[in-house]
């Protein structure tokens, strides 16, 4: 099975530095309503499994219907949607949800992880332009050589939030900007971001060993030990500057973000350090393909709880789940491997 939750390093969502990304077409019309008002799923691995289509209130330890999670959608003012970045049927779940929460006149901001902060003024100027035009939004952005899978994966929910007049708003780190904290630390950290959500403060030893985990298995192994402290660290930093573009966003509209499962948690993601240094209230939505053989959401609890030395895993973190089809089973340390890439520390930044 894939790893439930994306990281990234060099690329935004690929899980090595070195080769280019693998950006699968897909269809642009994406997952779509049938007759009976069930999903017509775009994802062809395990449609049939239990869980698939099924929503989990994860506080309430139940199964929910649409309508329940688009009402506490809709209640919410700053909204975090989890994806595994290269499934269709995440991002069309999301362009339902953002699409149900402008549909009483709410204009919520959109804000993206795919999106480069570099990138606002384009995206400023396109939206002024040329309003409501998903392509003309594509190439100011440059999607195409952004290293984020194909734009047809994604049209579906910016195009929804274009056409109800949403602003979007870039939320996502520069490479650049990753390559220097990893070798300054928080020295090259916007000492604003730094103290709102204090990112100095020592982080509990379970929590950054099981970032530094998740680093490693994320990137196939392939990462020098010594690099997992300053991986870890990227995410932190992601995180915080995620959640300051959703609360700054928000205005009296309030915002939401999409961003990968990893920074959607509840516990330690982006919702946490809201709710920790800002005290605003978050709902978390995690978009999760199902595993072949787990049939209960406590056994995907599990896979999000990866700690060393090992520990009973919690809930799962977030609000709601909403389970989905797989998109793929590709081994995708096995293809970097196949290209020559091993352990070096040429991985490291320069």
């Amino acid at each position: 099975m894939r790893p439930l939750i994306a990281f990234v390093w060099c690329l935004p969502w690929v899980i090595a530095c070195a080769g280019a990304p693998v950006a699968r077409e897909a269809s642009s019309a994406g997952t779509s309503a049938n007759t009976d008002g069930t999903v017509a799923w775009t994802s062809a691995l395990d449609r049939a499994h239990i869980l698939v289509g099924r929503i989990w209130d994860v506080a309430g330890r139940r199964f929910v219907d649409e309508r329940t999670l688009t009402n506490a959608v809709r209640a919410a003012p700053l909204v975090v949607l989890g994806e595994q970045h290269d499934n269709a049927d995440h991002h069309a779940l999301e362009a339902r949800l953002v699409g149900a929460m402008s549909a009483g006149g709410r204009r919520p901001a959109l804000v993206a992880e795919m999106l480069d902060e570099t990138v606002q003024p384009e995206i400023d100027e396109v939206v002024r332009t040329h309003p409501n035009d998903a392509e003309a939004f594509a190439r100011a952005v440059d999607w195409e050589h952004s290293g984020w899978p194909a734009w047809s994966l994604y049209r579906p929910v910016f195009a929804t939030a274009l056409g109800s007049g949403l602003s979007v708003v870039a939320a996502g780190l520069e490479r650049e900007r990753t390559m220097t904290i990893a070798h300054a630390g928080l020295a090259a950290v916007d000492p604003a971001v730094v103290r709102t959500f204090d990112l100095g403060a020592p982080v509990p030893s379970d929590v950054e060993s099981a970032l530094e985990s998740e680093m490693s298995d994320a990137h196939c192994g392939l990462l020098p030990e010594s690099m997992l402290g300053a991986m870890a660290l990227i995410q932190r930093v992601r995180d915080a500057v995620m959640a300051k573009h959703l609360t700054d966003a928000a205005h009296s509209d309030g915002a939401v973000l999409i961003a990968g499962n990893g920074h959607a948690r509840s516990d330690r993601g982006v919702p946490a350090l809201v709710v920790r240094s800002l005290h605003q209230r978050v709902l978390a939505v995690g978009l999760v393909e199902v595993h072949h053989d787990w049939t209960t959401p406590e056994q995907y609890a599990e896979s999000f709880s990866a700690s060393e030395p090992p520990r009973p895993s919690g809930p799962l973190p977030f609000d709601y789940v909403w389970f989905t089809p797989r998109a793929s089973d590709a081994d995708r340390c096995a293809e970097l491997r196949s290209r020559g890439h091993q352990k070096d520390p040429k991985l490291a930044p320069p």
